[in-house]
């Protein structure tokens, strides 16, 4: 076995069968084989290195340590600290973006558009939750938006096709009939509407909105009010005998006013109602003032028509009751309320009506004086039908029948 392995032969050939043949050999020579297998595989694995002799090596290049550091700290503090903190807050924003992306690729309740001031308060969430709580709540009002949209356009597109079929109906009958009257066009009847207001401005009965309750209200609520106001105005320009609507304790510039002007835009200056800084108290006499207020003791059996009715602008989530009672008293006002007692069946809630029921209200018993018909505006959720009228009715045919013989009796009886 010594003989084979004193033979000339390569590391490659030995290499395979090296596993094979060392075992068989003594435990000394093992030890010397393994070495010369070693240093001959190393040898063919690295290249040769060639040591220069002195008289070719020539002395090193001495690093300049020193000149490199001090330019490596030139460079870093030429860096502006401002482009940093830049970068540090297109760099939040940028994270922010990406994970509400890689949310919406996830399929989580994600709004589809952000602004920034929106991204402003994601970051300023200290959690994930708060970040996806106010995510889930963009998301909600941006669906509640879509539907609205969807529910608009739906409604618009029913309303073409209502008014292209009538169209078609209309020049149908036209080829066949030959009218007396002209026809009314939507101008027509809303010139109609203008000159009833103009005239209600001139010699109508005037109904005043009292605006000084903008601190008593938050915002929802007061743009709640403006609905309603608007709702109201609505109503009574399209009356065949409309109110002087007057707008009194309405400072300009107020949250009232650039609320009223927000919502009406350029028709605001081409209302036909009073709107002004004054109180009611200014331009009427106090005499032919009621305060209208569900507080009020005093019960409104008719109506009157040479009385100033005020009605209180206020919508009252928060349940703050007497409010307007004790400015009526403060200014000695007479107030009173509806007869929901007397002609109702009242279940649950609470008395208060809003601000568009109350000018529907006002219209009805002004045009007709039935409070039949004027109390149908009230909501049916709040009462469980009318009264029986006629035994209210004989008991005040009573009281008059008293009242009569009362006067009529002699002093000396």
């Amino acid at each position: 076995m010594c003989v084979f392995l004193k033979m000339s032969v390569g590391v490659p050939f030995l290499r395979p069968f090296a596993r094979f043949l060392v075992p068989f050999t003594l435990p000394e020579k093992r030890r010397n084989l393994y070495s010369t297998i070693l240093q001959r595989y190393m040898s063919s694995k690295i290249p040769a290195v060639s040591y220069p002799t002195k008289e070719s090596t020539s002395p090193p290049e001495q690093l300049k340590l020193d000149e490199w550091k001090t330019t490596m700290k030139s460079n870093v503090q030429e860096e502006p600290v401002s482009t940093v903190i830049s970068n540090n807050g297109e760099d939040t924003l940028a994270a922010t973006r990406e994970l509400i992306e890689m949310w919406r690729l996830l399929g989580k309740e994600v709004p589809e558009h952000i602004t920034e001031e929106q991204l402003k308060t994601i970051m300023e969430c200290t959690s994930k939750s708060s970040k996806r709580k106010y995510l889930k709540f963009l998301y909600n009002k941006e669906c509640i938006k879509k539907a609205k949209q969807v529910k608009k356009e739906m409604k618009a597109a029913a309303r073409k096709e209502v008014q292209e079929a009538k169209l078609l109906e209309t020049t149908k009958e036209d080829k066949q009939q030959n009218f007396l009257f002209l026809r009314l066009w939507d101008r027509s009847m809303n010139i109609a509407r203008d000159w009833k207001g103009a005239q209600a401005m001139q010699f109508g009965q005037p109904l005043v909105f009292d605006m000084a309750y903008d601190n008593y209200m938050s915002r929802k609520e007061l743009q709640s009010t403006v609905s309603q106001l608007l709702e109201s105005e609505g109503w009574n320009r399209r009356n065949d005998d409309p109110f002087h609507i007057y707008f009194c304790n309405l400072k300009i510039d107020s949250v009232y006013h650039k609320e009223l002007v927000k919502c009406y835009g350029e028709k605001w200056d081409k209302l036909l109602l009073t709107a002004t800084e004054k109180s009611y108290v200014d331009l009427f006499p106090k005499d032919s003032i009621i305060y209208l207020t569900a507080d009020s003791p005093n019960v409104m059996n008719t109506f009157q028509h040479d009385k100033v009715y005020v009605v209180g602008s206020f919508v009252d989530k928060n349940m703050q009751p007497g409010t307007s009672l004790a400015k009526a008293k403060r200014l000695k006002l007479a107030t009173q309320r509806l007869p929901l007692d007397k002609y109702l069946q009242w279940d649950t809630g609470s008395k208060n009506l809003t601000l568009n029921q109350m000018m529907c209200i006002l219209l009805c018993l002004k045009n007709t004086g039935n409070w039949e018909e004027a109390l149908k505006f009230v909501p049916k959720r709040k009462h469980s039908g009318y009264l029986d009228i006629s035994k209210h009715s004989q008991e005040f045919l009573n009281r008059l029948k008293k009242a009569k013989t009362f006067k009529s009796s002699p002093k000396g009886s």
